[in-house]
């Protein structure tokens, strides 16, 4: 296989096997619907030869968005007229978009969301901290309506297909966990596999019922976690293996939980921004800042992983040894040379990623015209930092 051949999800041509994987964009306004900055993200993007484009995080329904003020949101057919315009600008410029659809569950703040916070059980979020409110049965099955209600006014819009998201401790997430997910119904842990799958199962075939067979559904998923009762690698290959029957038309694998957010997203950690504008850090005290950089911070940074080449890629190895569906492998990747070994050399469909093209919208048009070309990005993970704050994600260290 080749970097720059056709490739297909389902039957869905891309011109290449990058993808830009989901990256949150901060360009909506504060009921979800994009303005005219998201459309120019858009185009920059298709317009510099990127196979596949994932759209950042959008939430299906009020209760499920993220805390974050400037995300999308598709939760009813209003959304569809503004979304038409963006993905007929990246047609036009020869990409494919697929748009992300999340439910945050107990991963958001009431005081942002302005509703109640939901989840698959009562736990806690360790950074979230908030408790929130058990989702009923008949709850949770709204909420699998909701995401097929969604897909549908995202095909109507012109994407090309969705993509679920399942990972991240978002909520499909907390019900596969049995970390999280301590419920005793329909939507319960299975003992032999160790996951809860009837939430995302329902939700496949919710998306499938009102899309038709042939409309594109990817799934992203993560490797595992950072919790004490670590997601297994027996327990991860349970659900690749659930996926395969589903017939699902892409996988892109990821790792861990927003409790542990910067193993999801390696590098650098910028202590002083995140006390500027990490909403659940940020303090106005001289004191409290100290006390967090001298005692807190030092525990928790511990726990976080180091920044390494391809560092899911193992993951998605064991992926690739239980499916033909295609995979994608996100995390890690810098330089043209780490993409072709991941594709020519351990056979793994595609590549996506996002903090190189923050920094360089032009990433996978250089690295067709130069082998040796490698990011500008050096993981500072200013704009991840960032996206907590009132302004749009973009690179601060270009």
């Amino acid at each position: 296989m080749e970097v720059f051949e056709k490739a297909y999800i389902g039957k869905c041509e891309l011109k290449n096997r990058i993808f830009r994987s989901s990256t949150y964009e901060g360009m909506c306004d504060k009921d979800g619907i994009p303005g005219e900055n998201y459309l120019s993200l858009y185009d920059k993007l298709s317009n510099n030869n990127i196979g596949g484009i994932i759209t950042g995080c959008t939430f299906i329904s009020k209760e499920g968005k993220v805390m974050q003020a400037g995300q999308a949101g598709i939760s009813n057919e209003k959304y569809i007229e503004h979304f038409k315009k963006t993905t007929s600008k990246v047609h036009t410029n020869g990409s494919k978009i697929f748009i992300q659809l999340i439910h945050s569950g107990r991963q958001t703040r009431e005081k942002d969301i302005k509703q109640q916070v939901v989840g698959a059980s009562a736990k806690k979020s360790m950074y979230f901290k908030g408790k929130p409110k058990k989702l009923s049965t008949q709850e949770a099955f709204d909420i699998i309506n909701k995401f097929g209600n969604s897909a549908l006014y995202a095909k109507k819009a012109g994407f090309d297909g969705v993509q679920i998201h399942a990972a991240h401790g978002y909520l499909i997430h907390q019900f596969i966990l049995p970390t999280i997910n301590s419920r005793k119904d329909l939507f319960e842990i299975d003992p032999e596999k160790g996951l809860g799958l009837k939430f995302l199962d329902l939700i496949i075939d919710n998306v499938r019922q009102k899309c038709g067979n042939d409309f594109p559904i990817l799934i992203k998923v993560s490797g595992s976690d950072d919790f004490n009762r670590k997601f297994s690698k027996k327990q991860f290959s349970n659900l690749i293996e659930f996926l395969d029957l589903k017939k699902i038309d892409g996988i892109e694998i990821s790792y861990g939980t927003m409790d542990h957010a910067l193993n999801i997203f390696r590098g650098d950690i910028p202590v002083d921004l995140i006390l500027k504008h990490n909403k659940i850090y940020k303090v106005e005290s001289r004191f409290a800042k100290k006390i967090l950089k001298t005692f807190i911070f030092p525990f928790a940074i511990k726990k976080l992983k180091p920044f390494s080449p391809m560092y899911n890629l193992e993951y998605a190895e064991i992926a690739k040894e239980i499916t033909k569906i295609p995979i994608i492998s996100v995390g890690g990747f810098r330089e043209k040379k780490e993409i072709e070994y991941a594709i020519k050399n351990r056979n793994i469909d595609f590549v996506s990623l996002s903090r190189p093209f923050i920094c360089e919208p032009d990433f996978a048009n250089k690295i067709e015209q130069n082998d040796n070309y490698k990011s500008k990005c050096i993981n500072c993970n200013y704009c991840a930092i960032m996206c907590d704050s009132k302004y749009v994600t973009k690179c601060y260290k270009k």
